[in-house]
């Protein structure tokens, strides 16, 4: 494997596969098989889950709530999404724990830095719940975050799209997937990997972004061996 320790970013979108449910256990079993797969090879696995399927802090739905409040709403459905995950992943046979930002001690543990690492090397997934802990973080800044500070090699984010286009794929036929971007590329045009602060945290720390297509079966893996699959942000 190219890559030894890693963090996976996916969004909530990815708990819901093709269906219309918010949590749909086939796609969370799917997810968990190829992380699993993954897993097998020796990689330390570290994940960030969106919670966008259950609540989005800039949504429609939250235009009536406060900024502050809406995010904290997000923030416990990424700790719902990591819950069942890891059930998922448990019943894999793979040992996981779920670290928060927010402590609920009866159902996480608290996020603490020493504690993720030593997880990793004890060959446990560990799962970042939580976000940041803040409001008006996103849960791409908590990904940059935790990967500067467990000291990732790269964070790969699993989209619905195998890389990143000057537009929409699915509306323009003639959208030109990149291979390669810089960080600066990403800021200047405005191109949605992660948002600025994300970006601005990677680059600062020097760690590469891989943009996939989590849905294909063995595309994760694939990733990790350092296949060029989709668009890479170093």
């Amino acid at each position: 494997m190219k890559y030894k320790r890693i963090v996976l970013k996916l969004s909530g979108e990815s708990m819901t596969g093709d269906s219309s449910l918010s949590v749909d256990p086939a796609a969370i079993r799917n997810l968990a098989k190829e992380i699993k797969d993954v897993h097998s090879t020796g990689v330390q696995i570290s994940i960030v889950l969106g919670g966008g399927n259950i609540f989005r802090g800039l949504s429609e739905a939250a235009k009536d709530i406060s900024r502050a409040t809406a995010d904290n709403m997000g923030m416990l459905a990424t700790i719902i999404n990591s819950l069942a995950l890891q059930d998922a992943l448990e019943k894999e046979g793979v040992y996981t724990r779920v670290l928060s930002a927010i402590e609920m001690h009866h159902i996480a543990e608290p996020y603490i830095k020493r504690r993720a690492e030593r997880h990793l090397e004890k060959n446990r997934i560990v799962i970042f719940a939580g976000g940041t802990g803040n409001p008006y973080f996103s849960t791409d800044t908590a990904a940059a975050l935790r990967a500067s500070e467990i000291g990732a090699d790269i964070i790969l984010k699993g989209t619905k799209v195998d890389g990143v286009y000057d537009s929409d794929p699915k509306k323009n036929s003639g959208a030109k997937r990149y291979e390669k971007l810089s960080y600066l590329d990403v800021l200047k045009q405005g191109l949605k990997v992660m948002d600025a602060t994300a970006i601005s945290m990677c680059m600062d720390n020097n760690i590469p972004i891989m943009v996939f297509d989590v849905f294909k079966k063995g595309n994760m893996k694939k990733t990790v061996q350092g296949d060029p699959i989709g668009t890479m942000v170093s």
